[in-house]
């Protein structure tokens, strides 16, 4: 029986030291991602006169709170008739509640307007 005890502990630990291995590969290999490329894809810019509040949540500066106030004040402002898009530029975000002109400049790059 003092064999098995001692293949079972090897095993144990093989699997403990591969998975350790294989987090720590995972975690480095987004900390590099991470460090090298923005927070979102060029490519991918939000457009916040139609995009969900959780893409919305996503830019620098905005968490889901202020994403939801911008959701909510482009369904006011096309509730109240004014038309379809409440944002034409960034500035237009200037006069939703709780966002700044520092907040606008930061998440500015990453959006479109459609």
């Amino acid at each position: 029986m003092p064999e098995l005890k001692e293949v079972q502990r090897s095993g144990f630990n093989v699997a403990v030291v591969s998975a350790v291995i294989l987090f720590l590969c995972f975690a480095f290999s987004g900390w590099a991602e991470n460090s090298t490329r923005p927070e979102i894809e060029l490519q991918n810019k939000v457009n916040p006169n139609d995009a969900p509040a959780a893409s919305l949540a996503r830019l620098t500066g905005i968490g889901i709170v202020k994403a939801n106030a911008i959701v909510e004040y482009r369904q006011q402002f096309r509730k109240n008739g004014r038309g379809e898009q409440a944002f034409r530029d960034c500035n237009d975000l200037d006069n939703v509640k709780g966002i700044g002109p520092k907040t606008v400049s930061n998440m500015c790059e990453y959006l479109r307007f459609e």
